[in-house]
């Protein structure tokens, strides 16, 4: 099972000191916590996507991910999320196969429509559009990834005339893909058609919502031939806050969570982790709740955590980290490998699907006519035709 962080990148005021990071302290504090997470043994980070105030979180996230990838050795480098709605398929094609070359294939994307709503406007989309782009823009993706020559026509882009997307999928296999959704049944539906992984981001969920989307996508993905039910590639959300003694934790997280951007001055703290993964408390506590989250939707392959929002100074969230990879992760290791059947599949890494893939294949294409994109021996196919 795969463990790791996400972050969204809020630049929020401390409310115990009132101090608010710049955008540049912000987007190198993600940086350095990417770092301490591949150090300390972490499988994933994921950075999320966003395009306007108050966060910082990159509008292009393949140039963060490119950062931390010269500078980490081993951790996943994903997103959380990438905009299928309002960014070209093309330029998503493109910008990930580099960040894959560049990572040597740590890479991997989870796709989402995105929860503020005028972002649509700010690229030329309308948001009642919102599933059909999603539907619309993956299905050209995986063609440009699986193809070397695409000719296609659509509905919400121009049509595309015998193009090659560059560079090529590193090893002739495309990043792994997860749809995340929090309440769209299409989206599972659309995960469970290509057998791609389903991420249930449930931050701001109760299990029992949570429970019936990913039984949903477990069901349509045995439908369409992908296996069984329990062997659909599931990921989870969560947010934690600890400290050695329970009491502690929500004395010190209490003022954070009452001013968060997202869900403050609305539930109370205690309100909130009841009904939601929000568990703020001893590692301990923490262990027993995110080991229980199987009981609800089965073995699943991916938890990542939230850690870095709502104001919380990086000299704390480095401490969060600390405990979370030293503490909480080894045991949830345990917890995980001791109760997965053999038969229910690891989370998918790069090395793994080109070893299903049969091996390592380069797709690079030579010789390719500017004009046409054809490569010289198809277009002397073109021409006796």
């Amino acid at each position: 099972m795969q463990f790791g962080i996400f972050t969204v990148g809020d630049v929020t005021q401390d409310p115990t000191t009132g101090r608010t990071p710049s955008e540049n302290e912000r987007i190198k504090n993600m940086v350095e916590l990417a770092i301490h997470a591949d150090q300390l043994g972490l499988d994933v980070v994921a950075v999320g996507e966003h395009h306007n105030p108050p966060f910082a979180a990159p509008a292009n996230p393949p140039v963060l991910l490119g950062n931390i990838a010269a500078q980490t050795k081993n951790i996943i480098l994903s997103t959380a999320t990438t905009l299928i709605t309002t960014n070209d398929p093309v330029r998503l094609a493109e910008d990930y196969a580099y960040v894959q070359h560049l990572a040597d294939g740590r890479v991997d994307l989870m796709l989402g429509r995105g929860n503020t709503g005028p972002v649509y406007p700010w690229f030329g989309k309308d948001i009642r559009e919102g599933i059909p782009l999603a539907i619309e823009n993956y299905a050209l993706l995986r063609r440009l990834w699986t193809e070397d020559n695409v000719t296609w026509s659509g509905k919400f882009r121009s049509p595309l005339q015998s193009f090659t997307s560059t560079p090529r999928p590193l090893d002739g296999v495309a990043p792994f893909v997860w749809h995340g959704s929090i309440r769209s049944p299409e989206i599972a539906e659309q995960a469970a058609y290509y057998g791609d992984g389903f991420f249930h981001n449930n931050i701001f969920w109760p299990m029992s919502h949570t429970k019936q989307m990913v039984q949903l996508y477990r069901r349509r993905f045995e439908h369409y031939g992908h296996g069984r039910a329990d062997q659909a590639i599931v990921g989870l959300g969560g947010q934690v806050f600890m400290r050695a003694n329970s009491q502690d934790a929500v004395r010190e997280f209490r003022p954070y969570f009452d001013n968060a951007p997202v869900y403050g001055h609305g539930p109370s703290l205690e309100d909130f982790s009841r009904e939601t993964p929000l568990t703020v408390g001893s590692p301990q506590q923490v262990i027993e709740r995110y080991a229980a989250m199987a009981d609800d939707v089965g073995d699943y392959q991916r938890q990542l955590f939230l850690i870095d929002h709502a104001g919380l100074p990086q000299k704390t969230v480095l401490e969060q980290l600390e405990i979370l990879g030293t503490q909480v992760v080894p045991e949830l290791r345990k917890i995980a490998a001791a109760r997965k059947p053999e038969h229910v599949p690891d989370a998918p890494t790069h090395a793994s699907r080109v070893a299903a893939a049969g091996g390592a294949r380069d797709l690079t294409v030579h010789g390719v006519d500017d004009v046409t994109g054809l490569t010289a021996e198809k277009d002397t196919k073109e021409a006796v035709r």
